[in-house]
């Protein structure tokens, strides 16, 4: 095989995987929105695990992880989860991956309609022939009921989902933020 044949199949190869790493993380959402657990049993791999940032969902292999979301979802009505952007870098052994991916989510909690805006930070492995999530780790810009959502975006405590005023996650704690606002 020629050096250009194996470089267009390397190419080829990584547009795939990136394309089935969008594709889990759509699935993601849907089986998160439609409360599908047997969905999102196929997501994680065996020893994955599912964090938050603050420390509130620390979860670490496939049953772990589900029953964690089989918790979160009885303080939980309807929810929309709409995931904008994937930032992904595959590694060189082909079968492991980064990524980043911002999201909007849209739910009912505890009898009041909130919004957030989140990251979730992720490890990819393949298992199985599968793209599968190895970690994500999720972190707010803002948890806030829709009620206070106005006067709450710019407040650094747009934490809300607990009943209490916490401060966010993001873009705060940044050391790029920092940076930018010490020199400014």
């Amino acid at each position: 095989m020629s050096e250009e044949v194996r470089r267009l199949e390397m190419r080829v190869r990584a547009l795939e995987d990136r394309a089935e790493l969008r594709e889990l993380v759509a699935r993601y959402g849907l089986a998160i929105d439609d409360r599908d657990i047997d969905s999102l049993s196929g997501l994680f791999t065996a020893d994955g695990s599912f964090r938050s940032r603050d420390g509130v969902m620390n979860a670490t292999g496939r049953d772990a992880v589900l029953e964690q979301f089989r918790s979160r979802f009885s303080a939980l009505g309807p929810t929309n989860h709409i995931a904008h952007d994937q930032v992904c870098t595959l590694d060189a052994d082909g079968n492991t991956a980064s990524g980043l991916v911002t999201s909007h989510a849209e739910l009912w909690r505890n009898g009041r309609a909130f919004v957030t805006a989140l990251r979730y930070q992720d490890r990819y492995r393949r298992e199985d022939g599968r793209w599968r999530f190895a970690d994500r780790l999720l972190s707010f810009f803002y948890y806030l009921p829709v009620a206070e959502y106005v006067n709450g975006l710019g407040h650094p405590l747009r934490m809300r989902a607990y009943g209490d005023h916490r401060p966010a996650d993001y873009p705060e704690a940044l050391p790029s933020w920092r940076l930018y606002h010490s020199e400014g």
